[in-house]
């Protein structure tokens, strides 16, 4: 298999190629727990999610270390104790369990390694204490400082230089820093804030230097493939690199950096004061399954910018509905996933290699569906349901194809929801032809026509015919306002 991924750092596409060989090493940049992630916070989970499942099924899941870390102390964090009154402890486990459910819910894998930034500040301090014995920061009222401009490659990775950044850049400007550019690796502890001790006082860690020591202690001063959000790029990203490789000078940090693009709402930047910031658990409570969100992500590849529409969740219910009935015929089968990368539909693994084109392998992906369906249709023609070997390999590779995409489980379960909706639906079913025939012995169709109303409002068309009454779900069917349509 040749993988081939865009690197941010090289500006094109390289083969990846392990710096141990058989072996991949990924680190992500992953969230700070205050609150519900947002739909934005979800891009770059699904993105690295598949990137992880196409590298377990081609180099094996033992020989995958996918690291995504969580910040569990911020100034974000510290203010929402205050605002609230409780104890960071809480906030931030209450939080990280909402975060996982969320993923969860939209079809990810949890990583390999999933560190908390609070239980590696000895790292921390040991990197820090490093970097100011090779000269490359300094301590300063409390604070310990990057040099910025001891490394000579800062700003490769933005493609901008120092003075340009220093020019429209975020910069904070305090008397104790030597360059308007040097970020903070240690900051002082205020009175009430969490701290540790350290060489230079009572405090805590600044942002960046909690990745690099993270990734050095579970992957090594080299390793494979860094990612994140594009708005991670800089300072974040370009901070961590530069911390890291005057750390180690020897080691590369990471071989391979890619970048997601952000994520609009019809069109429009997501923002509160627009109305159209919602989080993931809001589309979830909301009635929109994981599957269909993970759908409408993966049809936009990921470097591109994506728009969440409503006209997209309508089609990807349609599309997972097609997606369905081929899956019923590989459960039939008794033809689960294949971990074999070479079992993947032929488009879907030129797509996925060509720098992780998921809008490609989706297509590859119906195509396969339809393959299925009519291999299985020609078999019941001739008389063998589904005996074919050529409907086996297909289910096969169909079944695979849902599994590097992540919607293999979420499909299961969309499965299994159906059944049970359509058994409610059944009961109604009944109930309404029973007042139907009663309402034509009286003339009297109030009762019909209410029920008709409930129905239309739980996402069901009625459809009343000669010679018997349909109940059709859309895509909007809500079975739990059925209750009431008995």
């Amino acid at each position: 298999m040749d993988i081939h991924l865009h690197n941010t750092k090289t500006r094109k596409k390289e083969l990846l190629t392990p710096v141990t060989p058989g072996r991949v090493g990924m680190y992500v940049c992953g969230p700070t727990v205050y609150d519900r992630a947002h739909i934005g916070n979800a891009r770059p989970v699904i993105v690295f999610d598949v990137l992880y499942r196409l590298l377990r099924h081609a180099y094996g899941a033992e020989n995958v270390t996918y690291v995504r870390n969580f910040t569990d102390v911020d100034d974000k964090i510290i203010a929402r104790a205050e605002e609230t009154g409780r104890e960071i402890g809480d906030i931030t486990a209450e939080t990280t369990a909402w975060y996982l459910e969320d993923m969860a819910a939209v079809g990810a894998l949890e990583p390999t390694k999933m560190p908390r930034a609070t239980d590696w500040i000895g790292a921390m301090v040991e990197m820090i204490e490093g970097l100011i014995g090779s000269d490359h920061a300094y301590a300063a009222e409390g604070h310990v400082l990057f040099r910025v401009r001891s490394y000579e490659a800062y700003g490769a990775l933005s493609g901008r230089s120092v003075d340009d950044m220093i020019a429209g850049a975020r910069v904070e400007v305090a008397p104790y820093k030597e360059d308007p550019m040097d970020f903070v690796l240690w900051k002082p502890a205020k009175a009430g804030e969490p701290g540790w001790d350290s060489p230079w006082g009572k405090g805590r860690p600044g942002w960046h230097i909690e990745c690099s020591a993270m990734a050095d202690a579970l992957l090594g001063e080299s390793f494979d493939i860094h990612g994140g959000g594009n708005d991670l790029m800089f300072p974040h990203h370009e901070n961590e690199i530069a911390q890291s490789r005057c750390a180690h000078p020897e080691g590369e940090f990471a071989r391979i950096w890619m970048h997601n693009e952000m994520l609009q709402v019809e069109g429009k930047k997501m923002s509160k004061s627009l109305g159209n910031f919602f989080t993931v658990r809001d589309l979830l409570d909301q009635g929109v399954p994981g599957e269909v969100i993970r759908f409408v992500f993966l049809g936009t590849h990921y470097r591109k910018p994506m728009d969440w529409t409503e006209k997209k969740r309508q089609e990807a219910e349609k599309k997972l509905d097609r997606l369905l009935r081929a899956l019923s015929i590989s459960i039939e089968l008794v033809c689960p996933p294949s971990h074999e990368f070479a079992d993947l539909p032929k488009g879907m693994q030129i797509g996925l290699e060509d720098d992780l084109n998921t809008h490609a392998a989706l297509f590859s992906l119906e195509q396969q569906a339809e393959l299925v369906e009519g291999l299985a249709s020609g078999d019941i023609v001739s008389g063998e349901p589904h005996q074919g070997d050529a409907t086996r390999e297909a289910a096969v590779a169909f079944a695979t194809g849902l599994d590097v995409l992540g919607l293999y489980e979420l499909l299961i379960a969309r499965k299994q929801r159906r059944l049970a909706e359509t058994s409610s639906l059944d009961e109604v079913h009944l109930a309404f032809v029973a007042h139907y025939e009663l309402a034509k012995q009286n003339k009297d169709f109030s009762v019909v026509d209410e029920l008709k109303a409930k129905l239309l409002d739980a996402g069901v068309e009625v459809r009343i015919r000669q010679g018997g009454v349909d109940l059709i779900p859309g895509s909007n069917f809500d079975p739990t306002k059925l209750d009431g349509c008995k």
